[in-house]
């Protein structure tokens, strides 16, 4: 999982279960075991909040980077965005916030590491309640811990561990970070240089729309990052656009022997760019994208995507294609299918975003 993530920068973790199918599509072997070791045990990876406000797995060497040319900039809008949901929601001063978090983080110094449950039951303010969307119908109780919780994970002084059910599960287990102070080594411009680089490496040729979307960074920065990067401009083979190389990655690449891949929903690879024109037809966008831009399951062939996949509550992997392939790529599917179904074996994965074509294929008899 290690080398998958750093060859990738990063796994979109927004869905946990994304993490591990991710992975285990570019993996030989897949263990699950092995994987959960790397993100829980070895800590050779770390899930933070970051590019776009979205929640990654990301290499931990590479982590202090993100969190400097990222990171920093959403955990004060976050911590901001708290207290004033603190102050409306339960009437919290600034001094209440401030009071609460730090009997949080002496809680979580004492147990090494704690679940939410946990830490509400050594610190009973985090067991107060805010209404949600009043008067909506989609109107909610919400604990004022998952908030508190997530402004400092933002901030690096707090991490997610094994979370409380399967590999699939949004409960994590919670422990002290050394994370900010990682991050304090680098300066802000620095660290989005270094990004910068990262992402050309893993998924160049791309546009300065690509990198400030990828991101979420604004256009002046992310010209000054893409320019420390000394990458040179070329010419995209549609020709629609200017992409952009690293200097040391301008030789043409050899094509690759014939592949299918059954990739997740939100994978970082059709996640990688904003215009993805080069390897999605337009007219497939409705069936595969949810109305917020959220990708669902994808089959590739050969760099392209050519259909949708989803698990029946059976167990079963229902594909459909949306281009034909060739005998030879359809038997690949077939095969990688059945592959899944056997390495969920008990799972069962819903996205958490769902898409039209996956809802149809999960409901196919």
């Amino acid at each position: 999982m290690e080398d998958v993530a750093r060859a990738l920068v990063g796994l979109h973790a927004t869905d946990p279960s994304t993490v591990f199918l991710a992975a285990a599509a570019r993996t030989s072997a897949p263990e699950i075991t092995a994987m959960e070791h790397a993100l829980y045990e070895e800590r050779s990876l770390e899930r933070m909040l970051c590019m776009r406000r979205t929640m990654f797995v990301v290499p931990a060497q590479l982590a202090p980077v993100i969190e400097a040319s990222t990171g920093r900039a959403i955990a004060a809008k976050e911590r901001a965005a708290c207290a004033v949901y603190l102050r409306d929601g339960v009437g919290w001063s600034a001094e209440r916030y401030a009071a609460v978090e730090e009997d949080l983080l002496a809680a979580l110094a004492a147990r090494g590491e704690a679940s939410a449950a946990q830490l509400a039951a050594d610190v009973p303010a985090l067991r107060e309640q805010v209404t949600v969307a009043p008067g909506k119908p989609y109107e909610a109780r919400q604990s004022v811990s998952s908030r508190i919780l997530r402004v400092l994970a933002a901030e690096g002084r707090i991490r997610r561990g094994r979370p409380t059910g399967r590999f699939n599960s949004n409960q994590f287990r919670w422990s002290l970070s050394p994370l900010a102070e990682a991050a304090d080594a680098w300066e802000s411009g620095a660290a989005k240089a270094e990004l910068a680089r990262r992402y050309l490496a893993a998924f160049g040729p791309a546009t300065v729309e690509d990198l400030k979307w990828w991101t979420g960074w604004t256009l002046t920065d992310t010209r000054k990052a893409l320019a420390a990067t000394g990458a040179e401009p070329v010419t995209l083979d549609d020709g629609s656009a200017t992409g952009y190389l690293l200097p040391d990655d301008l030789e043409p690449v050899p094509a690759p022997e014939p592949w299918v891949a059954l990739l997740p929903s939100l994978d970082p690879t059709p996640m990688g760019w904003r215009q993805r024109t080069f390897h999605l037809d337009a007219a497939h966008v409705g069936d595969l994208f949810d109305r917020n831009g959220n990708i669902g399951p994808t089959i590739w062939a050969d760099g392209r995507i050519i259909g949708a996949w989803a698990q029946h509550p059976t167990g079963r992997i229902h594909t459909h294609l949306l281009t034909d392939p060739g005998p030879s790529a359809r038997r690949a599917v077939t095969a990688r299918a059945r592959a899944l179904a056997e390495w969920l074996g008990d799972l069962r994965i819903t996205p958490h975003y769902r898409t039209p074509l996956e809802r149809r294929l999960a409901q196919r008899p």
